[in-house]
């Protein structure tokens, strides 16, 4: 590449394109034409050029000047691009175009698929948890049953694991009703565990505290020796 070649390629410039927006363009209502629209004017204000002749543009695309201005009209209209109207230092007003729209619909879009997936997310992670509940009892929950434990998650706000945790405890005492584990989980609110750790922390203390078990059971999942503690007896 000669001097003067590589001079002009420098001087062109470069468009720097967002992944983001090539990824998502169809999800926020864009053509392919229009794509190239938007690649196009970002081009001309990548440059400081940020009201291009419609003519220049449709020159560049290869379609007349009548296209042109439809397709920014199209572009207007599906609020992804606007023309805003300043004023110089001399007080003459200059029009230009502006993507902002275009970067917040994006930025939402993300936002809302976030959101989605991770309402997805939930949704398996609770069907998973009533699913153990019925193994655990060994027969299909209740309505009733059902919305209680919805009301676990939505209103008290106790967490899947903690709930596990309290569900295991009563497995353990042999107790297959949804009741003794609301007890189970008002407990702990009483004495503000809110987590795996702290249940285990709090059982740990128990353990010291009263001395060694002298039979304890077999926990069916790990096969290791669990302590055999009423949570609901605790007097502190």
């Amino acid at each position: 590449m000669d001097n003067q070649l590589l001079k002009e390629w420098l001087a062109a410039g470069n468009t720097t394109i967002s992944n983001i927006l090539l990824r998502k363009y169809r999800d926020i209502g864009l053509t392919n034409e229009q794509l190239v629209l938007l690649l196009q004017l970002k081009s001309y204000l990548d440059s400081g050029i940020f009201f291009p002749d419609t003519e220049e543009i449709a020159k560049r695309m290869g379609i007349s000047s009548a296209d042109a201005f439809q397709g920014i009209h199209d572009l207007i209209q599906k609020n992804v691009l606007t023309i805003e109207t300043e004023k110089n230092s001399e007080g003459k007003t200059n029009d230009r175009y502006s993507l902002s729209l275009l970067w917040d619909k994006l930025a939402l879009l993300l936002v809302q698929t976030k959101i989605t997936a991770q309402h997805q997310e939930q949704q398996i992670v609770e069907k998973d948890l009533y699913q153990h509940f019925e193994s655990e009892f060994g027969r299909a929950l209740s309505p009733i049953e059902i919305q209680t434990i919805g009301m676990w998650l939505d209103d008290d706000k106790y967490s899947i694991e903690l709930i596990e945790m309290a569900l295991r405890e009563a497995v353990l005492s042999q107790v297959y009703n949804l009741k003794y584990v609301d007890r189970i989980l008002l407990n702990w609110e009483r004495k503000n565990i809110r987590s795996k750790a702290q249940v285990e922390k709090e059982a740990q203390s128990r353990r010291q505290k009263n001395g060694p078990e002298t039979k304890r059971p077999t926990d069916k999942k790990s096969g290791a020796k669990v302590p055999l503690h009423n949570w609901l007896n605790d007097s502190n």
